[in-house]
């Protein structure tokens, strides 16, 4: 006996998830040209060209200095609470939802996983990548330095590079790298650049990042974004067994509803009755016709029609008994004249 199972919504997610994803035919994905790979290694040069000029307390660590002093907050106060709320673009927990629930729209729409994919992917780059950076080289912020002029480094911080701002780049430029056409790839990069923009030279404003950390934070996001068409493969495979694993619970959920009845061994059919010729074929024996059963409204028994029946009077009458009346049928007694 099989049941079937009743579709859920996930069931039906995943079953659009099966049809073929309704991409541009003359759109890719995106791959590893020798033009990427060299905008890839100039921006890893850059990178590394930052962390060594923080490190040896040259110019770029004086202008911290001379930032830090001018105190920004101070010179533009009226700003200062539009800057608080425009500071959350490039925090990941708000971003990240913002984002995953767009691009949920999207893989639906396309009937893939590949757009949540490979913003999983990104994060997860970003956390490694930027999280290592900044508790290996534990640089401490404005609000902490010790010595002026010093580039505070390797003292206990988390600020180099700065978190918000690679966030910011990498959570909005997936936007621009998943794009459908290319007119909306530029018109998205353009925003992406903008508000990551905006948002690293928010943290400066408010004093809680030198501009040395922001310059690596948009340097290290844009490293993440460049180098996501190298793990294109894996988001693929990754896609590929998502699927494969929901096929195989299913299956598994499939046998487990299945349930067989057990069979006995075969019973030998031998002819019956005293007609039955010998080497004659068996036959399938019949069972024995069921007796008819008495109408539900009649006793069992045989039944007699109403004249037939034998009245039966009650044990007992209802009636009071009075003794002024008399038996039907039977002359009633003459009561004596009392003279008066």
């Amino acid at each position: 006996m099989r049941t079937e199972r009743k579709p859920t919504r996930l069931d039906r997610v995943f079953a659009r998830l099966d049809r073929e994803p309704e991409r541009p035919a003359l759109l890719d994905v995106p791959e590893m040209s020798r033009h990427r790979i060299a905008l890839f290694a100039g921006t890893l040069a850059f990178y590394i060209a930052i962390v060594w000029a923080v490190v040896i307390s040259s110019w770029l660590v004086r202008l911290d200095w001379q930032v830090m002093f001018f105190r920004p907050y101070q010179q533009w106060p009226e700003i200062h609470a539009f800057v608080d709320y425009y500071v959350v673009l490039g925090q990941r927990g708000p971003t990240a939802v913002m984002v995953a629930a767009w691009l949920g729209w999207r893989s639906w729409r396309q009937h893939t996983l590949r757009p949540l994919l490979a913003l999983g992917v990104s994060l997860l780059l970003l956390n490694v990548t930027v999280g290592a950076a900044k508790y290996g080289m534990g640089r401490l912020g404005p609000h902490y330095a010790t010595t002026i002029g010093a580039n505070e480094m390797w003292l206990g911080g988390d600020i180099f590079p700065s978190g918000h701002t690679a966030n910011a780049v990498v959570t909005w430029g997936i936007l621009a790298y998943l794009a459908s056409t290319h007119r909306t790839r530029r018109w998205l990069s353009a925003i992406s650049a903008v508000t990551s923009l905006g948002v690293g030279m928010s943290t400066v404003y408010l004093g809680t990042h030198w501009l040395s950390d922001v310059l690596l934070g948009w340097v290290a996001g844009l490293l993440i974004l460049l180098a996501l068409p190298w793990f294109e493969p894996l988001i693929t495979r990754a896609e590929a067994w998502i699927l494969g694993l929901r096929d195989r619970l299913y299956t598994r959920h499939d046998r487990r509803s299945t349930t067989k009845r057990p069979l006995g061994p075969p019973v030998p059919v031998t002819p019956t009755g005293s007609g039955s010729r010998p080497g004659a074929p068996a036959r399938e024996p019949v069972a024995a016709p069921r007796t008819a059963r008495a109408p539900a409204h009649l006793a069992p028994g045989p039944h007699t029609a109403r004249s037939d029946r034998t009245p039966v009077t009650p044990a007992g009458s209802r009636r009071p008994p009075h003794t002024d009346r008399h038996t039907r049928n039977t002359a009633p007694t003459a009561r004596p004249l009392s003279g008066g």
